[in-house]
């Protein structure tokens, strides 16, 4: 609405077209969280199994629920996700070590595991200039989308967001290993803090930028926007 009324020359305040979209980034992140797996699967499976069964069962049952993930997005014709192929690896890894070699892991120490693991798939990333968070966003936005200026710097930022929660929670599980007597819940509600600070933070960045950078109509008066 906003375009056709600038282009009949009238004001009106609202987002052109192309801000409408990356609006609609709020659309990607919900459903980037919901189906592909920060926090509630494989992360939020692995904590609520470790509360009700073993550390190993949980690991390996959280492994297949990345593979599932793999298998759907295989099935619906997207491309193999960093994170999902790599979560798979750190929790199976995790689980034959525990299997095998330290049957009496902590489980402190099995989470910290898996969140070292996932703070080096996400750094991994970064560092090979494909922020795991692009992968799932360039297939929910359609092409013109993601050549909008800022559009790469949003993954890379939203990515450091979750890099930095992933280092938060490795920070409470160290120190429930360290300092003998603290509760587990303590890491699981330090844990549910830091994706949930990510998660909001994946919401508002996109419409901070939106925001911040849309361009006011040519026609708008001085401090209208």
């Amino acid at each position: 609405i906003q375009d056709k009324f600038q282009a009949d020359g009238l004001l009106l305040l609202g987002p052109s077209r192309a801000a409408a979209r990356l609006e609609g980034s709020k659309v990607f992140a919900k459903s980037f969280m919901a189906r592909h797996g920060i926090p509630t699967a494989p992360f939020g499976a692995f904590a609520l199994l470790l509360l009700v069964t073993s550390t190993t069962i949980s690991l390996f049952t959280s492994a297949a629920i990345c593979l599932v993930v793999i298998a759907i997005d295989l099935y619906r014709g997207r491309s193999i996700k960093m994170l999902a192929a790599g979560c798979v690896v750190v929790l199976a890894g995790t689980g034959a070590f525990v299997t095998l070699i330290d049957p009496d892991m902590s489980i402190s120490a099995a989470k910290l595991t898996i969140d070292i693991g996932v703070l080096a798939i996400s750094l991994g990333s970064l560092a090979l200039r494909k922020p795991f968070v692009l992968q799932y966003a360039l297939e929910m936005v359609d092409a013109e989308t993601a050549k909008l200026e800022g559009f790469v710097k949003a993954t890379y930022v939203i990515t450091w967001a979750w890099a930095a929660a992933f280092a938060l929670m490795i920070a409470g599980n160290a120190l429930a290993i360290v300092v003998p007597g603290i509760p587990l819940w303590s890491s699981i509600v330090i844990a549910f803090a830091a994706r949930s600070s990510a998660a909001c933070f994946t919401t508002w960045y996109p419409q901070y930028r939106k925001a911040k950078h849309e361009a006011p109509p040519a026609n708008a008066l001085p401090g209208t926007n």
